[in-house]
């Protein structure tokens, strides 16, 4: 757990709790940064602090034009709103990090390096830790940490809840400002985080390996460091291994564009790495935050099942109130589908899909005549029809029939339900029916029988 007087202070509200997320705007929003933002807002607002979004867009060659805006519609479709919002380039404008990487090199603790750049894909990491320049005394160029050896830097990590600990000897002169005067991820998140009062950072494992720098950084800088953890890696249920954008599923975007609601992603994430002390599973947005604790994250790393995320995608469509469902149907389908005709629908079908998706799979057919394969019918199914549709034309019950004719009941309604929905396996053909009206029924049956 946290440190007790620090967890104290934050329940006697002497310290305001303040996180933040940090995407860069290189395209869609990948799953595990989702569950960041989350597990960032949640903290914050359950101490009922300020939880802040930060776009760090100082790799400008990497920056997707747009990224900025579509990560904050994604934010904002799951509830997660922010109440501070930056762009590190606007800051950097500022000079904030210049004057931040000057002020380590006047103090001892980095030095200018006129070295050219490598291109890490094409020539490797260097295995040198300690960079030529640093005893120069070189006053223009890149801007470079420099690390002492044989000292130990340590933090605890409120997820993991253990101390971590490297020695300096293995910390490599990272660069802090690079020569046209931007900043680099290990400079600009640390003077971010200062300036910002951010109490606690939350970020991805694979950040893990850049903390010692940033607590070097965080040391030379001075100020009170935020307290740090490194959320578990998300696996793949397949491999075993990491979830990766070349092979699986991974952004957010992609599955609201399969059909599955915003509530149901954030709850099925949101147990991805915390658990609740009693097990439960369903939770909205709201009641997440009333009852998380901070405790309750997990060290072992999750893995992502896609069965578990269809169920709660599920449920939440079952509980879905026929009002708001048959409106998301409707934007989901960009308008194809009448909405009042999708409310009379949705009594049939609520129970039977797990996506929005879906919908048209198990009831297109109320929209547009299917192609039928004759295939399909019984032997007998012309004369099941010719007497459906004379029954329909009369309003006789339809499950007279089968009684008048001597025709088995289950053999003359499924040739009954494949004539006007095209498939076996439909909603409940009379309730179907009723919403196809009298005529459009008749129709279809016709059409059944020239086949």
């Amino acid at each position: 757990m946290l440190n007790s007087k620090f967890s104290d202070r934050i329940e006697a509200g002497m310290i305001k709790i303040r996180t933040r997320f940090a995407p860069s705007p290189t395209g869609f929003l990948h799953i595990g940064s989702l569950r960041t933002a989350l597990y960032a807002f949640t903290l914050a607002k359950h101490n009922k602090g300020d939880f802040i979004l930060r776009i760090e867009d100082t790799d400008q060659k990497r920056e997707v034009k747009g990224a900025t805006e579509a990560l904050q519609k994604t934010l904002k479709s799951f509830g997660l709103v922010w109440d501070e919002f930056y762009i590190q380039s606007e800051r950097q404008e500022k000079g904030l990090y210049k004057k931040a990487a000057e002020k380590l090199v006047a103090e001892g603790h980095a030095f200018y390096c006129q070295c050219k750049p490598k291109n890490a894909k094409e020539e490797g990491f260097s295995s040198e830790l300690r960079d030529p320049c640093r005893d120069k005394g070189l006053i223009s160029g890149a801007i470079k940490l420099k690390v002492s050896d044989g000292k130990i830097v340590t933090y605890f990590d409120f997820v993991h809840k253990k101390n971590i600990s490297w020695s300096t000897d293995t910390v490599y002169d990272a660069t802090l400002l690079k020569t046209d005067g931007y900043p680099t991820y290990h400079l600009a998140v640390v003077v971010d985080d200062l300036d910002m009062k951010i109490t606690h950072v939350l970020r991805g494992h694979d950040w893990l390996p850049s903390t010692p720098i940033h607590l070097l950084v965080f040391d030379f800088i001075g100020g009170k460091r935020p307290e740090i953890g490194h959320a578990t890696d998300i696996l793949s249920a397949e491999t075993g291994k990491k979830l990766s954008k070349r092979r699986d599923s991974v952004f957010a975007e992609q599955f609201l564009d399969n059909g599955y609601l915003p509530e149901a992603l954030l709850n099925f994430i949101m147990l991805l790495g915390w658990a609740p002390k009693d097990n439960r599973e369903l939770f909205t947005l709201n009641e997440f935050v009333e009852h998380f604790d901070i405790n309750g994250f997990q060290e072992a790393n999750p893995r992502f099942l896609q069965d578990k995320l269809d169920w709660f995608n599920g449920e939440y469509i079952r509980k879905s109130q026929n009002s708001k469902l048959k409106t998301q149907i409707y934007k989901f389908f960009d308008g194809k589908y009448a909405e009042d005709r999708i409310g009379k629908i949705l009594p049939l079908i609520q129970d039977r899909i797990k996506t929005l998706e879906e919908f048209e799979t198990i009831a297109g057919f109320f929209f547009e005549a299917p192609k039928v394969d004759v295939t399909l019918f019984g032997k007998n199914y012309k004369e099941h029809l010719e007497k459906a549709a004379e029954a329909i034309e009369k309003e006789v019950p339809l499950d007279q029939v089968p009684k008048d004719n001597g025709f088995k009941v289950g053999d003359f309604f499924m040739d009954l339900r494949i004539a006007i929905t095209g498939s076996k396996f439909t909603p409940p053909i009379n309730e179907s029916m009723l919403i196809l009206g009298k005529a459009e029924t008749i129709e279809r049956i016709k059409t059944a029988l020239t086949l």
